[in-house]
């Protein structure tokens, strides 16, 4: 049996729209298409035009150590803005992000990447492509310059960091500054896909609305951005939503 999931599709400007109101529930297989609405549509046109689809997860399952973690997960991600990919602990949330860029294989179905197998491309290059951001920023011995590479000044000012950081040994900047600098350090390898775990769970209040802003700014500039995050709050960022939950003990 699969996961319960609930898909909703809507413009990022509709802030006062009740969150569980916009959700539509899954079929009985856990695909995205289910009553007459603008997301069900939206899941349709991408099937039949493959050229608006990122991502294609057909009929995917993921073994754990007591069981299917996902099992016949089936959504489209489109290309354009921000997908967020919402659920509690445990619901596989992470597990499905990975799948993107092979940090993680399925155990059965298939994930395609803009109408191709993920394990058809050169591992490489798919990992540039599509670009993983997780929940604690990683530094590496050097400058800010070293960490980020690239136009690193160029590529600082698009995350709202001062030029001036440039020079700072990397392991002296705060969490929520290393973290932009990790988001610099993706974007200077042109990737087409961000795939954020996370990416604002290690930071306070301010830092964290910083991060959110810079997030939608990019899904804005035109890349395909998927966040996995528990916050419904955050859902409020996104274009498009996938709602995942847990197996029950019955399903596993």
């Amino acid at each position: 049996m699969p996961v319960h999931s609930r898909w909703t599709h809507r413009r990022h400007h509709e802030k006062n729209a009740s969150w569980d109101g916009r959700f539509v529930r899954g079929d009985a297989k856990q695909s995205i298409l289910a009553t007459v609405t603008e997301a069900d549509e939206l899941q349709a046109r991408l099937r039949d035009d493959p050229t608006q689809a990122r991502f294609e997860y057909r009929d995917v399952r993921v073994e754990g150590d007591d069981g299917p973690i996902v099992d016949r997960f089936s959504a489209v991600i489109p290309r354009d803005g921000l997908t967020a990919v919402v659920g509690p602990s445990g619901a596989g949330k992470t597990t499905l992000l990975r799948l993107l860029n092979r940090l993680d294989d399925p155990d059965g179905g298939v994930v395609l990447f803009e109408g191709q197998d993920v394990r058809d491309y050169d591992i490489f290059e798919l990992r540039r492509r599509v670009q993983s951001v997780g929940q604690v920023p990683v530094t590496f011995p050097g400058t800010v310059a070293d960490n980020v590479g690239g136009d690193a000044v160029a590529l600082l000012e698009r995350v709202h960091l001062p030029p001036s950081l440039a020079d700072r040994e990397a392991d002296r900047l705060s969490v929520g500054e290393a973290q932009r600098m990790a988001l610099a350090r993706s974007l200077a390898l042109e990737p087409d896909v961000l795939a954020l775990d996370e990416p604002t769970s290690a930071l306070d209040v301010t830092n964290k609305a910083g991060i959110e802003r810079l997030i939608r700014e990019l899904a804005d500039s035109g890349l395909t951005v998927v966040m996995v995050t528990h916050e419904p709050r955050q859902a409020e960022l996104a274009d498009h939503i996938i709602e995942v939950h847990p197996l029950t003990k019955e399903e596993r």
